[in-house]
């Protein structure tokens, strides 16, 4: 079990700061040229804008929302007002405003960072609907020149405002920090909002020291090592990997240009440390499947001759059993002739820890990676419980299961299949939301939700959600995800919903993969418009039967897809259709598309 330190992050943040000085901490691109921040530097920028802030007005309690991507200012803003003793919200920057208003207005925000004119838009736009709102700090100006500028500073003013004050009061920032307790809420982080509206997870420092604490001693980062930061900060995961294991172990963080650029990214900045959601690891598979189809035949031959030479290592190491000299030899040349170029090709030869989290993911999509030499290993953790709290740990690693529980998790499976958790990462409570926090927390046990399972292997298989589990009309429980995700590694499967509840066989409802289905028409010289036309077309959907077919011989008869709709448009966060973190919104799906789904099955 981890002992705690009782220190709060910020007093974390300076004993590290003091420590490392003069090494990098941050590294971002800018004009092409990567920008380095040392420790020092990055204490400067977070004291400056806290004491920036508190000049405006910003006092212990208080709440700040930051609307940006991945970006060095969204850590000082972060860090600042948690050492003031405030409270920070993020929000995601592909929100839509009303989604902005609803979490922006229900956190009771006082300030909010926007990183730019698109976000600064979005906060005027309700303005009138956000009384508590005082100012908004913007990170760059460029097009607000003719704004009104009553109500906007920008981030570079306030961190001029906080020089001139530290200036003024030399050991200001640091008795602001000794203020702070391991209890006080530090963090609010809202839920994706999959069944209703968006709920406020609130998060103390103590929440955030054992989770950390506790994922070091189960992944062992050193200060030697490299991530890249490009999921969103409004993440519970991805604060883990860019702001609170950089606060105790010390190793650098590198910002992605964008979520659109993150495989040019990883072969520049070639990480050590790698997480990926589910999404990412299908797009980096599928990157490399498209290319092998390019490459000439006798590459073809060679790439699948090393992939059986792979498979054959993979399958003895996942079942813990050692690879004679022979396949070693084998592996090697294997590794010589495809592996390394592939590693190198998505960007993770140097990564010695990949990690899949934040939803389900298909065994078959990590059982390629792993094939290629890049042992991925999957996790399970929820915002209300601080992130991580199980993983695969060392060489431990069960395809389809998510590991063991790290050392601060207590958990039990009640009769009804439902996971339980205890320890010192579950959350504080929703922010005014008294009545479900006591639905969620129960003489101590935090109710995930989840269905699970464990083997005889003490790893732990999360079934799927308990809301989403269908009863088809004979009685059978069916757990979606699953075949979901077994319909997803097709390469021209982008989104799987599928239906059943109280019908006598499942269908689905399907999304192609533009990208890779655009492509394969080209190929096939099958003339198309547009993504309408290009489902609707019958080749389009002979392919996709073949897909489903394919995926139905996974599964027993009563799991198979016997019916599907391919849909005309791309699922979609500003219609509602997607969250945030771009998981289904499974109730929303089904209203607005019951009429496609009746067709399924009329």
């Amino acid at each position: 079990m981890v002992e705690l330190s009782g220190k709060t992050l910020c007093q974390t943040f300076l004993d590290t700061a003091a420590r490392r000085c003069d090494q990098v901490a941050l590294r971002e691109k800018e004009f092409g040229i990567w920008q380095r921040i040392t420790w020092q530097q990055y204490r400067e920028h977070v004291t400056h804008f806290a004491l920036g802030l508190k000049v405006l007005g910003f006092l212990r309690g208080d709440h700040l929302a930051i609307i940006s991507e991945n970006c060095r200012e969204w850590l000082y803003a972060e860090l600042g007002a948690i050492a003031l003793g405030g409270v920070t919200v993020g929000v995601y920057p592909t929100s839509p405003y009303p989604e902005v208003q609803y979490v922006v207005d229900h956190a009771d925000a006082k300030f909010v960072v926007c990183e730019d004119q698109e976000q600064t838009d979005k906060i005027l736009e309700v303005w009138d609907e956000l009384p508590k709102l005082q100012k908004i700090i913007v990170i760059d100006m460029k097009g607000l020149r003719n704004y009104n500028k009553e109500n906007i500073i920008s981030f570079q003013e306030i961190e001029e405002l906080g020089r001139k004050l530290s200036l003024e009061n030399l050991g200001l920032f640091v008795a602001e920090v000794a203020m702070g307790h391991p209890e006080d809420v530090c963090i609010m982080i809202y839920t994706s909002g999959t069944t209703g509206k968006p709920k406020g997870a609130m998060i103390n420092h103590c929440n955030i020291e054992a989770t950390t604490l506790s994922t070091i001693n189960a992944i062992a980062p050193t200060a030697d090592d490299m991530v890249v930061s490009y999921l969103p900060l409004c993440h519970v995961a991805e604060k883990i990997f860019t702001l609170f294991l950089p606060i105790f172990v010390g190793y650098p963080v590198n910002f992605a240009e964008s979520i659109a650029t993150i495989q040019a990214d990883l072969r520049e900045i070639a990480p050590t440390l790698f997480l990926g959601v589910p999404r990412i690891w299908e797009k980096l598979q599928s990157a490399i499947l498209i290319n092998i189809k390019e490459t000439s035949a006798f590459k073809r031959w060679l790439y699948h001759r090393c992939m059986v030479v792979g498979r054959r290592r993979s399958e003895l190491l996942l079942n813990k059993k050692p690879v004679g000299f022979t396949l070693k030899l084998l592996n090697i040349a294997a590794y010589w002739l495809i592996f390394r170029a592939l590693q190198n090709y998505v960007g993770l030869r140097r990564a010695h820890f990949c990690f899949s989290a934040a939803a389900k993911v298909s065994p078959e999509v990590l059982r390629f990676f792993h094939d290629i030499g890049i042992r991925v290993k999957e996790g399970y953790g929820m915002t209300e419980c601080t992130g991580l709290s199980f993983i695969h740990m060392d060489d431990d690693i069960k395809l389809g299961t998510v590991g063991k529980a790290i050392d601060i998790i207590d958990f039990k499976i009640t009769s009804e299949g439902e996971l339980l958790k205890r320890g010192e990462s579950i959350f504080v409570g929703y922010y005014k939301n008294a009545a479900e926090t006591k639905e969620m927390i129960v003489d101590g046990w935090l109710y995930t939700g989840d269905i699970a399972t464990l083997d005889e292997d003490g790893h732990l298989k999360i079934v799927d959600r308990k809301k989403d589990i269908i009863i088809t009309s004979g009685g059978k429980n069916i757990a979606p995800s699953e075949i979901e995700n077994a319909l997803t590694t097709s390469l021209y499967i982008k989104e799987a919903i599928v239906v059943g509840e109280g019908r006598n066989y499942l269908a689905a409802l399907l999304q192609i993969d533009f990208d890779n289905v655009s492509k394969w028409a080209i190929d096939e010289e099958i003339t198309f418009t547009n993504f309408k036309n290009l489902s609707a077309l019958p080749e389009v959907f002979a392919l996709i039967k073949a897909e489903v077919e394919k995926t139905n011989q996974q599964f027993a008869r009563v799991e198979n897809i016997r019916r599907f709709k391919l849909l005309t448009k791309e699922l979609d966060h500003d219609d509602d259709e997607m969250t945030a973190t771009m998981k289904i919104r499974r109730a929303n799906i089904y209203k607005k598309f019951a009429a496609e789904i009746e067709a399924v099955y009329s």
